[in-house]
């Protein structure tokens, strides 16, 4: 709290302003550590490391080392899917296809299978409400660039935010995070 301290006592100090590092930011450097060690990373990996960190470097490099431990010299999104225990970004773009199609028992289906795979309800319904916000974020081009992930994703959020109706999105935002909000009671 700056604003409280007298300004001959601020001028004899050091000031350290600390911000999360952006997720283009650790990207870009994950990559560059990845190059030098003789990784070959997927970039849609790295930008899962980096979203799981939180802004931060330190725990992006831990997790970056953890993975290479267990997949060796070929990072892929599947290998960092599978040893950080998160639900794939697929899996909503699946469920989001079958919301268009209006295909409701495979929506089912692949809830059932979410946890029979031991994810816990609150993690789907977190993820889905993400997904959602997501594909919201898509349909205006001047907000496009708030959406910190590769340009591959980038492009399939793109193709499916067209596909849906803005009040469908915004509708099935209110739905899921009323649900997320009824499930922690």
């Amino acid at each position: 709290e700056k604003h409280k301290i007298i300004p001959t006592i601020l001028s004899r100090c050091q000031i350290y302003d600390f911000r999360r590092i952006s997720v283009t930011d650790m990207v870009s450097h994950l990559a560059k550590v990845a190059t030098s060690e003789g990784v070959e990373a997927e970039e849609d990996a790295l930008n899962l490391i980096a979203q799981k960190s939180d802004g931060a470097l330190r725990d992006a490099l831990t997790i970056f080392d953890r993975m290479i431990s267990f997949s060796g010299e070929k990072l892929t999104v599947k290998d960092v899917v599978q040893n950080l225990n998160l639900l794939d970004r697929e899996t909503f773009f699946m469920i989001g296809a079958d919301l268009l199609s209006g295909n409701v028992s495979d929506i089912l289906n692949h809830y059932n299978e979410i946890l029979r795979n031991g994810f816990e309800g609150q993690q789907f319904l977190d993820g889905l409400s993400q997904h959602f916000r997501d594909l919201l974020i898509c349909k205006d081009p001047n907000t496009l660039n708030l959406l910190e992930v590769s340009d591959n994703l980038k492009n399939k959020y793109r193709d499916q935010s067209a596909k849906f109706d803005i009040r469908v999105i915004m509708k099935s935002l209110q739905v899921v995070n009323q649900t997320n909000i009824d499930y922690l009671r």
